[in-house]
C-alpha cells in the first residue's frame, strides 16, 4: 500500500517512489490518473485497475500474483490506501493468505486537514462520506455526536453547505474547519462556528476542489442551574449550607463553588 500526493506532485516520498519503480504492476483506482503521477516522474510500470466496480474479479488475480511473489503497489487516486476505498478488502484477503503486506505512508487528506484545523488532534474519528440523503445523514451524524473527539468528513462541494447545516442542527455549533484544494495552489482553510461556514457557503455557492471538514469535539454543557435551584430549595431548610452545596455538587457533577455561592444567594434572597 503506497500514499499517494493530494494535490502537489512533489509529496511523493523517496521510498514510494522507489517502490513504484520496482513494482511489477501498479493497482490503482484510476489507472489515468496514476499514470499522470507515474509520467511526472519519468516511471512507466504496467497498471491495473481496482476499485469499487471490478475489486471482486480483480482480487482473485491479484492474490495470484502476491503467491507467485510479485511486488504489487496499491495506490489509491490520491492519498492512502484503504481511506474510503475497496483496499482493505485485498489487505484483509492478503494476510488471510499468509502474504506479506507492507504500507508506505505518507499524504493523507485526513490528516492534513486536521493538522489545519486549529481543533484538538490528541484524539479523532474519520467518519468518511456522509449520506446524500437528509434522513440517512442525520442518522450518521448523530451516531458520532456523542463521541468525544475532533470529527473528520470527507464530502463533495455540491453538499458542503447542506452538510455543514445539517452537522449545526444535530452535533450543536460547534467550530469547525473546511479544507480544500490541500497542498495544492489554491489551498484554502475556513474556520468558524458550523452555523456561520453553513451560510456563508450557501451564499457564496459550493466552492472548487475536494472537501476535507474537521469538527470539534461535543460542546461542554454548563450546569444546570434549575436541576441545582430546586434540590437546594428541598435541601437548604433542613441541611447547612455546605454540606448541601457538597451534597449537591456530587448529585450533578457540578463545582462545589458554583453551588455553594448559588446557596448562599438563595439564602441572603430568603432572608430580605
Amino acid at each position: 500500500m503506497l500514499a499517494t500526493p493530494i494535490g502537489n506532485a512533489r509529496d511523493i516520498s523517496l521510498r514510494g517512489l522507489e517502490a513504484l519503480k520496482g513494482a511489477a504492476v501498479i493497482c490503482a483506482e484510476d489507472t489515468r490518473v496514476t499514470a499522470k503521477l507515474l509520467a511526472i516522474h519519468g516511471i512507466s510500470r504496467p497498471l491495473l485497475a481496482y476499485n469499487d466496480h471490478n475489486a471482486a474479479s480483480m482480487r482473485p488475480r491479484i492474490l495470484a500474483r502476491l503467491a507467485a511473489g510479485q511486488a504489487v503497489v496499491l495506490v489509491s487516486d490520491a492519498g492512502t490506501p484503504l481511506v474510503s476505498d475497496p483496499g482493505y478488502k485485498l489487505v484483509r484477503e492478503a494476510l488471510a493468505a499468509g502474504l506479506p503486506v507492507h504500507a508506505v505512508p505518507g499524504p493523507s487528506a485526513v490528516l492534513a486537514g486536521l493538522t489545519l484545523s486549529g481543533l484538538p488532534s490528541d484524539r479523532f474519528l474519520f467518519a468518511g462520506f456522509l449520506p446524500s440523503r437528509a434522513g440517512e445523514r442525520a442518522t450518521a451524524l448523530g451516531d458520532v455526536a456523542a463521541i468525544p473527539a475532533t470529527l473528520i468528513f470527507f464530502e463533495s462541494a455540491q453538499r458542503l453547505a447542506e452538510s455543514l447545516a445539517a452537522m449545526a442542527d444535530v452535533l450543536g455549533d460547534r467550530p469547525c474547519a473546511v479544507a480544500r484544494e490541500l497542498t495544492k495552489r489554491h489551498e484554502e482553510v475556513r474556520r468558524g462556528l458550523l452555523s456561520e461556514l453553513a451560510a456563508r457557503y450557501a451564499a457564496s455557492g459550493p466552492p472548487k476542489g475536494e472537501v476535507t471538514i474537521v469538527v470539534g469535539p461535543p460542546l461542554e454543557s454548563g450546569p444546570d442551574f434549575a436541576r441545582i435551584d430546586a434540590a437546594l430549595e428541598a435541601a437548604l431548610p433542613f441541611m447547612p449550607v455546605k454540606a448541601a452545596a457538597e451534597m449537591i455538587a456530587a448529585l450533578t457533577g457540578a463545582s462545589k463553588k458554583q453551588v455553594y455561592n448559588r446557596a448562599l444567594e438563595m439564602k441572603d434572597d430568603a432572608k430580605s
